[in-house]
């Protein structure tokens, strides 16, 4: 079973009309998805829409056109926390429509539900986390893209430098995090203090075609309280693998500074003391170098417990590449489509489809493509201050990684 557990509604800001139940049922299906995360469940209107489109199978799982859908919303935390404004993202998730209830209950007391999908509560995540496990002990809570420099708990510009510095007694109510499109497991096994918890990875989308851009692999077709407790316990049995963007594409991999085009490595940045060689102000500072800073054990550690993890590009992106045009051209969807169809879904061809077959079912240089993705053999260009980071399949001369040489 492949499960997103993170997605927005189309009443979340900056996301698409699209993102409605049928529409994303309909997605995960060609991807081969079969759970996805409702999010948004604060909000009043697309609660109702999902207690009208989801029929409840019991045990925490609601079905739409033969997908399973779990009930969950990311909030965004901001208070006063040391001295010190913070702002973090965290997802809570649900069993049932009676403790959603009584969620949105108690979160709205600290800010609107209805003005955003992802609503924004004036409430200390420690406080948070302790009255949801009173309403509920099926409710479970995971950290949002830990390392996202804004809205984080690791941010380097709104976050903690400790899970014990934001949590306290409390580190031990939640068992997994998100490690965030601009990370992966590894740059996470970095941190001792993360190895008591599962490492997790979802789209975050704000499109249907978004969906599956990362997601987790489990051998069963589990219900609510059986992902609960596959991530609780670490199972590895059970939790196979998860699938990852490049980190490098992730909108924040790198440090730098959007307005001046400026794009440096963390040890340029520092040697630049972390400052825009073009206009002198601070740089965004990215994943990567927020990892380093924390981070207590070199680079390439494994855990002893560790989950695996895929590298893989969306099939959308490496049908555009190899057709030299758009992702969101009318070419690209209907060879997408036609693929998908002949393979079952898009997951199946990214991992299980042999090359020769897709030869023989699609342009060659589709197929190569794929394969290249497989083997790892790409170029990249990372992200940001927010903007994403490329990577490639057929360039023939890698393209630079920083610009402080130019100036």
């Amino acid at each position: 079973m492949i499960a997103d557990l993170h997605i927005h509604s189309r009443y979340s800001r900056a996301t698409s009309k699209e993102m409605i139940i049928p529409k994303i049922a309909e997605y995960a299906k060609l991807k081969g998805i079969g759970m996805v995360a409702t999010g948004d469940f604060t909000h009043p209107e697309w609660l109702k829409e999902l207690k009208r489109d989801l029929i409840d199978h019991g045990s925490g799982v609601f079905e739409h056109n033969g997908i399973k859908f779990i009930l969950n919303v990311e909030v965004s935390n901001i208070y006063t926390k040391h001295g010190k404004l913070r702002r973090l993202h965290n997802i809570i998730f649900a069993p049932d429509f009676k403790t959603v209830d009584k969620v949105n209950t108690y979160l709205s007391r600290y800010g609107k539900l209805a003005a955003d999908g992802r609503p924004i509560v004036s409430l200390d995540t420690y406080d948070m986390l302790k009255k949801l496990l009173d309403i509920s002990p099926d409710i479970f809570f995971v950290p949002a893209h830990i390392w996202t420099p804004w809205f984080s708990l690791f941010g380097s510009n709104s976050g903690f430098d400790s899970i014990e510095e934001c949590f306290g007694d409390l580190h031990d109510g939640f068992f997994a995090v998100e490690t965030g499109l601009s990370s992966d497991p590894a740059m996470n096994w970095r941190l001792s203090s993360l190895d008591r918890y599962t490492l997790i990875s979802n789209s975050d989308a704000h499109s249907p075609t978004r969906l599956g851009r990362e997601v987790n692999v489990f051998r069963d077709d589990l219900n609510y309280y059986q992902l609960r407790d596959a991530l609780k316990n670490k199972d590895r049995e059970q939790f196979l693998y998860t699938i990852e963007f490049y980190p490098q594409e992730g909108k924040y991999h790198f440090d730098g500074h959007r307005k001046c085009g400026v794009r440096l490595s963390p040890k340029e940045a520092r040697f630049n003391n972390n400052l825009c060689p073009v206009c002198s102000r601070n740089l965004t500072i990215g994943v990567l170098h927020r990892i380093d800073t924390l981070a207590d054990r070199d680079e390439g550690f494994v855990r002893a417990d560790a989950i695996p993890y895929k590298n893989l590009i969306p099939l959308e992106e490496i049908i555009a590449e190899a057709m030299g045009c758009g992702r969101d051209t009318v070419g690209v969807k209907n060879e997408y489509r036609r693929l998908c169809n002949i393979f079952e879904s898009e997951f199946e061809i990214l991992l299980n489809v042999s090359i020769d077959e897709l030869k023989n079912s699609t342009q060659e240089k589709i197929a190569i493509a794929v394969d290249r993705v497989r083997r790892g053999d790409v170029i990249i260009n990372p992200g940001f201050d927010g903007e994403f980071g490329t990577v490639r399949i057929f360039e023939e001369e890698k393209a630079t990684e920083s610009q402080l040489g130019l100036f």
